[in-house]
């Protein structure tokens, strides 16, 4: 093994136990003491990559944005209208949360008041939900009873309090129980014409096609 590849083993572990502790303890009661402890690497490696706990908060929340972002390209791949677009994302980021360490404490720092966040992930979640949502409407499969903006605030705060609930209990992030929330929402929001075409559930191969990416992006976080 190389010196370059000795030195991103110990990032990648030391990126690892972080988003370990800021999961269970949150950002404030994380030590570097103890994150170094986790990674099996001294003090003094920690502060060799990074300089304080707020820049190993930085890599944590910057890891899970490219995971994140990954996946939602993946599913891109799948061809399909935007409403199944966005309900299979739904799905896939929920997976993530639930089952991934470094994805699910980047998603809580960033809803930390404690510090400010390397990335807006909540907003550009929105973003991205009234970007699919615009495109809804041109395809002409999105309701007209009520404004774009306002179903993607829906979606955003649904997600958003799974999100939190299911630090607690994983129920919260479970296929179940996401799609139920879709089952409520689409009628609401889909044309009559699309809804049955759209699967609440999920489209299974574009759901497995988007978790085969790497569990978490590791590269370093933009200058």
């Amino acid at each position: 093994m190389t010196k370059q590849e000795r030195s991103e083993r110990t990032r990648k572990a030391l990126i690892h136990s972080a988003a370990d502790l800021f999961d269970r303890h949150g950002y404030v009661q994380a030590g570097l003491s103890g994150i170094s402890a986790g990674a099996g690497v001294s003090p003094g490696a920690l502060h060799f990559h990074f300089k304080n706990k707020s820049a190993l908060a930085d890599a944590v929340e910057w890891a899970a944005c490219q995971c994140l972002r990954r996946a939602a390209r993946r599913v891109h791949r799948k061809e399909g209208g935007a409403l199944q677009t966005l309900t299979d994302i739904s799905h896939v980021f929920a997976v993530l949360i639930r089952e991934n360490v470094v994805i699910r404490a980047g998603v809580r720092l960033n809803g930390d008041t404690d510090r400010t966040s390397a990335v807006e992930l909540r907003e550009e979640w929105q973003h991205y939900v009234q970007r699919l949502l615009t495109r809804a409407v041109g395809e002409g499969n999105l309701r007209s009873e009520f404004p774009p903006d306002c179903f993607s605030s829906m979606v955003v705060a649904a997600s958003v309090g799974l999100e939190v609930l299911g630090r607690t209990n994983e129920m919260w992030l479970s296929r179940s129980t996401v799609t139920m929330f879709w089952q409520l929402m689409l009628p609401r929001m889909a044309a009559e014409h699309v809804l049955p075409s759209v699967d609440p559930a999920g489209r299974d191969d574009a759901v497995h096609f988007a978790l085969m990416a790497p569990p978490h992006g590791m590269s370093s976080p933009p200058p």
